[in-house]
């Protein structure tokens, strides 16, 4: 998009104030004080990442897809009554090559501006902007293709890509992994055009267990997975990979093709021997997160429940997160919970589909692969807004959900469950005030979401609209 046509386009987007949350910051934002209302919990005393894409204009030209900013990576210090933020650019190798050039340089998943080149290397586009990963007293900062990057937990710095093994440079290292309650992360990555899904086991140390390369047929779009204490679970869209779509010239995302005879199929896998797989299947339909899975053996056999968020079709990837970046609302699609049952003794596979619109699935962290019941997640759908305007909790076994409502000039981004001993735990997250064009921290008592946040801490200004994080501890 050229400087002029990206003018025009903002000026006529004036009715839309929510536009504030896809702007681009012009540099680091440097450690700010908020103004607290309340007084955080001890159990709350630590420190809140949060990534997303940030860098959405350079040189006058404005990426098409939301997915495609540069991350900036957030930490919100909370120690009672006081909350400082800091935010920074991932300074990846695209970002610092781009900046110093002053223009796009590559193609971009969703994007191909003017004068752009083909990635020479999945790195080579990495925009490190969907995820972060505390690890040994660093954090991860993730993206969908490429490497973990590693940043300084204290300052922000960022320290290069972390290479777990010298053959497995480059490889994806996706945004979701996930930490089994003894502290072993488990992940994956995907290879579109190859067809292949690596898998990592790493010790709650931070060292490399071991890592494989299992070829997929009709590789689809994989966003998260889950497990269990035996297995990991893949729920597989239909949205596939057509390399010929590429070599025609469409962007990666539109290179996928949605293919519902593929129907949404589930890979399991055992934990301990990767070569042990199955496949299941059931009924076509489009997810980004996954909530939590557990299984149980019975006398039907071993039973894997699983709760995602489901859509009936993928149109959220080609539409809805292009067309925000125009400071326009398209409808698609409604995301609901979903809660499947996998049976690895039959092979059969079932779901029932709740009433909740949802999306940004959280779970206590000391329950991911175990039998769970409550999940965290934002809900309520503005057909005026993007996003969500709530945030609730949702016992997935009775469909029961309680809910805050932040109003009706308030976009919801991720909220995490933090732990506090035996207690309901608390309930941390932030999001987009753009009547007041400032971005509010808030928490919440974990089984009492309607009675309101018991703090929150109001920034002096809006941030860009994020992706996910995660809770570090004192």
């Amino acid at each position: 998009m050229e400087r002029r046509e990206l003018l025009l386009l903002l000026a006529s987007a004036g009715g839309a104030p929510w536009k504030i949350g896809f702007a681009t910051p012009a540099d680091d934002l440097p450690p700010t004080h908020a103004t607290v209302r309340g007084r955080f919990p001890d159990a709350v005393a630590g420190t809140l990442f949060r990534v997303g894409p940030a860098g959405h204009d350079l040189g006058g030209q404005r990426y098409h897809h939301w997915f495609d900013g540069d991350g900036m990576v957030h930490r919100f210090v909370i120690e009672g009554a006081d909350v400082r933020h800091q935010g920074r650019y991932v300074a990846t190798p695209k970002r610092v090559a781009e900046a110093r050039a002053g223009r796009r340089l590559f193609e971009a998943s969703g994007t191909i501006l003017p004068g752009a080149e083909p990635p020479t290397s999945a790195d080579s586009i990495n925009v490190a902007n969907t995820s972060v990963l505390p690890m040994q007293g660093e954090m991860l900062a993730l993206w969908e293709g490429g490497s973990a990057t590693r940043i300084d937990a204290r300052t922000l710095d960022t320290l290069g890509p972390k290479t777990w093994r010298a053959d497995l440079a480059g490889m994806p290292f996706s945004a979701h992994p996930k930490v089994d309650p003894d502290g072993t992360v488990w992940n994956f990555g995907i290879s579109s055009g190859q067809g292949l899904l690596a898998l990592y086991e790493i010790a709650p140390e931070g060292t490399l267990r071991r890592a494989a390369v299992l070829p997929v047929a009709d590789m689809p779009m994989v966003h998260d997975f889950a497990v269990t204490e035996r297995h990991l679970v893949f729920l597989m869209p239909p949205l596939v990979y057509d390399g010929k779509r590429k070599e025609a010239g469409s962007t990666f995302l539109d290179a996928h093709v949605w293919r519902p005879e593929l129907g949404m199929r589930a890979l399991v896998i055992d934990k301990r021997n990767w070569e042990r797989r199955q496949m299941l299947a059931l009924p076509a339909g489009f997810l980004f997160h996954v909530g939590n899975a557990w299984e149980e053996d019975t006398q039907r056999g071993t039973l894997i429940h699983v709760d995602y968020v489901r859509s009936d079709n993928a149109d959220s990837v080609f539409t809805t997160t292009r067309e925000v970046m125009r400071a326009r609302r398209v409808r698609n699609s409604d995301p609901h919970l979903a809660v499947a049952t996998l049976n690895l003794g039959t092979g059969q596979a079932t779901q029932v589909v709740l009433a909740q619109e949802a999306e940004f699935p959280r779970i206590d962290p000391r329950r991911v692969g175990l039998r769970h019941r409550q999940l965290i997640h934002a809900t309520q759908i503005r057909r005026d807004l993007p996003g969500f305007g709530a945030i609730a909790r949702t016992d997935v076994e009775t469909g029961h959900s309680q809910r805050f409502s932040y109003g009706t000039q308030a976009i919801v981004e991720e909220h995490v469950y933090v732990p506090d001993g035996a207690k309901p735990g608390w309930v941390l997250g932030t999001v987009l005030d753009f009547g007041r064009r400032k971005t509010v921290l808030s928490c919440f008592t974990a089984d009492h979401l309607s009675g309101g946040p018991v703090a929150q801490a109001t920034l002096p200004y809006a941030l860009p609209l994020g992706l996910h994080g995660a809770f570090v501890p004192i």
